[in-house]
């Protein structure tokens, strides 16, 4: 006999695909509001995003700690 773990209702690429949406939300508002460094380093880290989860988030949370810092 077999036994098989379910899912906790939560899609793991689904949550993927939203953290990259919204680091390409936060990069169109970089770009906005005159950052274009910051926009285009949030674009790439959406990109990368596929293949290395969670390095949108984690670029977006350590471009507003380096604002926050200045």
């Amino acid at each position: 006999m077999t036994i098989h773990a379910t899912s906790s209702g939560t899609d793991g690429s689904s949550i993927n695909k939203l953290s990259i949406v919204s680091t390409v939300i936060d990069a169109a508002i970089a770009f906005a509001r005159g950052r274009p460094k910051s926009g285009l380093l949030l674009l790439a880290a959406a990109a990368l995003s596929s293949r290395i989860p969670g390095i949108g988030t984690a670029v977006s949370l350590l471009l507003r700690l380096a604002r926050r810092l200045r």
